[in-house]
């Protein structure tokens, strides 16, 4: 019989009050459309609901908001066998895991396009195996310096600038992170302050948010994107997107941490930095609408090279230290993405992603080049609209300085079992059903089948992970 812990009490009655309370916001008459692009509720948000400009169309424009999001996944891992289990292994014992998320979203728009949110958010977890053995890991809730005691912060304080520049106007309702306004689709906007690159960057509608899709880090968004983060996945910096009708620039600075993997961001954005471009392009085959985006980054930090490490350490018998041999170091990379829906109710992704990883991982996950793809349905079908299936499939890999490194039994930042004698592609596929119970509540199954953990074929597995999510939000 299962005994509730102290941890699940306190979870259930967080999510009982939210779920109790409401979400307030105050609207002014409308003005002047103020386009501002939608930073959602989650690290990796989608698209907010938008109409086209008409008669009856509500035009209203708040001046203030206040909303809120509770999360709590569960998920087990089965036992499955393997010849030796190193360091930095995923565990072959069953096991389970959780995340409990609250996020307030408080926004207040100050003069026309101008807007400030606050980000108050508390977290607590139990990884796998202490985050180790998955590049691809399982939970895109669990956080790099969590723990099991309830942790408060700030998670974005941010300004956004919106300069409409003409063309058609729209309106996008309210919502986390953003205010009801009217947009133009002819905009810039500046975004300065705290955030996470994906309110941002590679914004997929169907596989960026870990709290309503797919949970999996490798299926969010670009695997080999090692974006600038602290281990929260937050960052300071400055963006500006340029949207001109069907096309979208997007240019971005950010701070990297002091360390790889680190709690700290160094301050220095001017020598140590993560740098974005990208370029979308929106498009509809017949009445389907679509897009296609490319991006390319180069991120600055003090980082260790894989090759060097292993040169050093040919050099005196040692086994290879990535952060024994730390300078000055560049790292850029590429991505391209794509979304179509196929019906009104079924749409398409796919992404590939490749980064130069001579250097280090610091930031995000060891994942050196990846290919992605998936499906999701809405219920329609089945007389339920509001709910999802997705099914999600990723195959990621490592460059051969990074594979030699771990073969010589250096540890990175989640890998390490020793030796990597029969590399292999670590593989995904996950499959997931999203209820909706009521408005703002949903309940989700989640599967997954993990081929090759640590990029090891000896310990290939294949790891099933199954799991739930709760998501509540006002």
């Amino acid at each position: 019989m299962f005994k509730m812990s102290t941890f699940h009490k306190r979870s259930a009655l967080c999510l009982a009050l939210i779920a109790n309370g409401y979400g307030a916001t105050a609207q002014a008459q409308a003005v002047a459309p103020d386009a501002v692009v939608v930073a959602e509720e989650s690290r990796v948000p989608v698209p907010a609901r938008t109409a086209q400009a008409s008669d009856d169309m509500d035009s209203s424009e708040d001046r203030w908001s206040a909303h809120a999001q509770s999360t709590y996944v569960w998920q087990h891992k089965n036992a499955f066998s393997a010849p030796y289990t190193g360091q930095q292994s995923l565990g072959t014992q069953p096991a389970h895991s959780y995340t409990f998320t609250f996020t307030a979203y408080l926004g207040a728009r100050f003069w026309p396009g101008g807007e400030l949110y606050v980000n108050p958010e508390a977290v607590q977890g139990l990884p796998l195996s202490g985050l180790f053995g998955l590049a691809s890991i399982q939970n895109g809730e669990i956080q790099k310096n969590g723990g099991t005691t309830l942790r408060g912060y700030y998670a974005r304080a941010f300004l956004r600038q919106t300069f409409n520049l003409g063309g058609e106007t729209f309106h996008v309702d309210a919502g986390p992170n953003q205010l009801a306004s009217n947009y133009q689709r002819q905009r810039l906007v500046i975004t300065v302050g705290k955030i996470t690159q994906t309110d941002i960057f590679e914004k997929s509608s169907y596989a960026n948010d870990p709290r309503t899709q797919f949970l999996n880090w490798a299926l969010i968004t670009h695997g080999a994107w090692d974006y600038a983060a602290d281990a929260r996945a937050y960052t300071i910096g400055a963006a500006a997107e340029l949207y001109w009708d069907d096309w979208a620039v997007r240019v971005g600075r950010f701070m990297e941490p002091k360390v790889a993997n680190g709690p700290k961001l160094n301050y220095q954005i001017g020598r140590f930095h993560g740098d974005q471009f990208e370029l979308e392009h929106d498009h509809k085959i017949g009445d389907l609408p679509g897009l296609v985006r490319v991006m390319v980054f180069r991120n600055r930090a003090f980082a260790g090279s894989y090759r060097d490490a292993v040169n050093a350490a040919l050099l005196d018998g040692s086994v290879p230290d990535v952060t024994s041999v730390r300078k000055d170091s560049s790292k850029t990379g590429y991505g391209l993405s794509l979304e179509q829906s196929l019906t009104d109710d079924i749409g398409v992704f796919a992404r590939a992603s490749y980064a130069n990883d001579k250097v280090e991982e610091y930031a995000f996950t060891e994942i050196d080049k990846a290919v992605s793809g998936g499906v999701s349905i809405k219920g329609t079908r089945w007389q339920r609209p509001d709910d999802t299936i997705g099914v999600g499939f990723s195959s990621a890999g490592l460059n051969r300085d990074h594979r030699d490194y771990l073969a010589a039994g250096g540890m990175g930042g989640f890998l390490g079992d020793g030796q990597l004698a029969h590399y292999g592609r670590e593989k995904v596929l996950e499959v997931y059903y999203n209820y909706r119970v009521c408005k703002g509540v949903q309940l989700t199954a989640d599967f997954q089948r993990i081929t090759n953990p640590g990029y090891n074929t000896d310990r290939q597995g294949p790891v099933q992970v199954i799991g739930g999510r709760l998501h509540v939000e006002i």
